[in-house]
C-alpha cells in the first residue's frame, strides 16, 4: 500500500504533515544571521505572488452575481466577520489567565480571518449544496477580508497588544492589495491559462505558505519564544478551536433553517460561514504581527485548519446521504458543472 493510500485511509491531510515537517525543519535549522534577510525577501516575494494569482483567478462576475442573493451572502459575512469575532472575544477573555499572550492573540486572529475558497466549494459540492452560492460567498469573503481583517485587527486585537500600525496597513497594500489588483488586470490574459494549469497554482498556494511558516517559526526559535509553550497550552488551544468551530456550525445551521433557506442554500451557508483561510491568514499574520511572535500566533490557525477539514468532511458526507428529488438533484449537478470552471 502506498503512503498516499495510507494517509487517505487514516484521513490525514498530507499538507498537514508538510506543515509539521516545516516546523520541525525550522526548529532544527532556523534561518539566522545572514540567512534571515534572504528569508524575509523570499517571504515577501512568495506572498506577493500568492495574492497576484488570487487576483488572476477570481472572477469579478462571480462575486457580482453572488451579491444578488443578498440574504445568503449577508448571513455568511455576518458569521465570518461578526459571529466569529464575538465568540473569540468571549473565549479569549475567559481563557486569558490560562494562555500566553501570543496564543490568545492567535485565537482571536483566527476569528477575524475570511473564509476559505477551495475547501468551501469542495465540501458544498460533496454535500450536494448550492455550489454557485458557495463560490460567490467564499470569493466575496476573501475580497472583503483583505480590508475587513486588518480593520478588525486594529479594532479588536489592539486590546490584546497586537500593535497594529500605519506601516502594517501600508504593507497590506503593497504585499496583498497591489498584487491582487495586478492579478485582476492580468486576468483576461492569463486567467484561462491558470485554470488549465491548476498544478502550478496549487504549488504556489501551498509552497508560499510553507515558506512563510518556516520563516515565522525560525524567528520564534531564534528569539526563544518556544520555551513559553507547554503541551497543556497547545491542548487547550485545540479544544478552544474545536469549540469555536462546533458553535459556529450549530448556529449557522439553525439560523439558515429558521430563515427559511433551502437545504442546498443551508449547505453553502454552513460551509462558507464556518471556514477560516490558512492560505490568506498566515501571510497576513506575517505582516501584522512582530516577526518573533508570528510562529506562536499562527499555531491556533494551523490547528483550526485541521479541525475544520475533519468536521466538514464528516458533515458533507452526512448531507450527501440525504434523499433528494430528481429535479433538485439535476439542478445541483447542473449548478456544480457550470461553476466548476470558475472554482479557483
Amino acid at each position: 500500500m502506498s503512503p498516499a493510500s495510507i494517509l487517505s485511509r487514516l484521513r490525514i491531510d498530507p499538507y498537514l504533515l508538510a506543515l509539521i515537517g516545516t516546523v520541525g525543519l525550522a526548529a532544527v535549522l532556523p534561518a539566522r544571521g545572514a540567512a534571515a534577510p534572504v528569508m524575509d525577501g523570499a517571504v515577501y516575494g512568495a506572498v506577493a505572488l500568492l495574492f497576484f494569482l488570487y487576483g488572476a483567478r477570481l472572477s469579478p462576475q462571480a462575486v457580482a452575481a453572488g451579491i444578488a442573493d443578498w440574504r445568503l451572502q449577508s448571513l455568511v459575512l455576518a458569521s465570518t466577520f461578526v459571529l466569529f469575532p464575538a465568540i473569540g472575544l468571549a473565549l479569549t477573555a475567559a481563557m486569558r489567565p490560562f494562555l500566553s499572550p501570543e496564543l490568545s492573540l492567535g485565537l482571536m486572529f483566527v476569528c477575524v480571518l475570511p473564509s476559505t475558497v477551495q475547501s468551501s466549494i469542495a465540501f458544498t459540492s460533496i454535500a450536494r449544496g448550492n455550489v454557485p452560492a458557495a463560490l460567490c460567498s467564499a470569493s466575496a469573503s476573501n475580497l472583503f477580508g483583505m480590508v475587513l481583517t486588518p480593520a478588525l485587527v486594529a479594532l479588536l486585537l489592539n486590546a490584546h497588544g497586537a500593535g497594529f500600525s500605519v506601516k502594517a496597513l501600508q504593507d497590506i497594500g503593497l504585499q496583498l492589495l497591489a498584487p491582487f489588483a495586478a492579478g485582476q488586470l492580468m486576468r483576461p490574459l492569463i486567467g484561462a491559462w491558470l485554470l488549465r494549469h491548476k498544478t502550478i497554482t496549487a504549488i504556489v498556494d501551498r509552497g508560499s505558505i510553507l515558506i512563510v511558516v518556516y520563516a515565522a517559526f525560525s524567528a520564534g526559535m531564534v528569539a526563544g519564544v518556544w520555551s513559553q509553550v507547554s503541551l497543556g497550552s497547545l491542548g487547550l488551544v485545540a479544544l478552544l478551536d474545536m469549540a469555536m468551530l462546533g458553535l459556529v456550525l450549530v448556529v449557522t445551521t439553525y439560523v439558515a433553517r429558521w430563515a427559511g433557506f433551502s437545504t442546498e442554500d443551508e449547505i453553502a451557508i454552513v460551509f462558507c460561514g464556518s471556514k477560516k483561510s490558512m492560505a490568506g491568514g498566515i501571510p497576513m499574520a506575517n505582516i501584522l504581527f512582530p516577526g518573533h511572535a508570528v510562529g506562536l500566533i499562527v499555531l491556533p490557525l494551523m490547528l483550526f485548519h485541521q479541525a475544520q477539514l475533519f468536521a466538514c468532511a464528516t458533515l458533507a458526507r452526512r448531507y450527501a446521504e440525504r434523499k433528494a428529488s430528481a429535479p433538485a438533484r439535476a439542478a445541483v449537478l447542473a449548478a456544480g458543472g457550470s461553476a466548476s470552471v470558475q472554482m479557483n
